[in-house]
C-alpha cells in the first residue's frame, strides 16, 4: 500500500495513473509500477476494471522479490506491507477494496 503526500490526498491507494498517449493498460501499469515504487516488473491482467469519475480504471497485480522495498516518488509519503485485510481497513476509495475481496 503507497500513502500519497498531504499535498496529493493523504490517503491510501495502490499504485496508480493514467495512461499515456499510445500505451496500453498494462504498459501503463508497468510504467506507473517503476515510476511510483522502482519495481520493474510485468503486472498481471486481473481482469478487471470499474469506473471513477468518467475514467476506466484497469487492475493489474504483480510480484515483488523477498526482501525488496519501494523507493517512493514525489507523490508518496509511505508504503507498508500488509495483509489484504489490512489494505481494506487502509484503502480511502471503495471500488479498489471490492477488487480485493474478489481475489480471496
Amino acid at each position: 500500500m503507497l500513502r500519497r503526500s498531504e499535498v496529493q490526498g493523504g490517503y491510501w491507494h495502490g499504485v496508480a495513473g493514467g495512461i499515456e498517449e499510445g500505451e496500453s493498460p498494462a504498459v501503463a501499469a508497468a510504467r506507473e509500477l517503476a515510476e511510483e515504487t522502482g519495481l520493474s516488473a510485468e503486472p498481471a491482467d486481473l481482469g478487471r476494471s470499474y469506473v471513477y469519475g468518467g475514467v476506466t480504471v484497469y487492475c493489474f497485480e504483480t510480484e515483488a522479490a523477498a526482501g525488496w522495498e519501494p523507493t517512493l516518488d514525489w507523490e508518496h509519503d509511505e508504503a507498508r506491507w500488509c495483509s489484504r485485510a489490512e489494505a481494506e481497513a487502509l484503502l480511502h476509495w471503495p471500488e479498489p477494496r471490492e477488487v480485493l475481496r474478489g481475489l480471496r
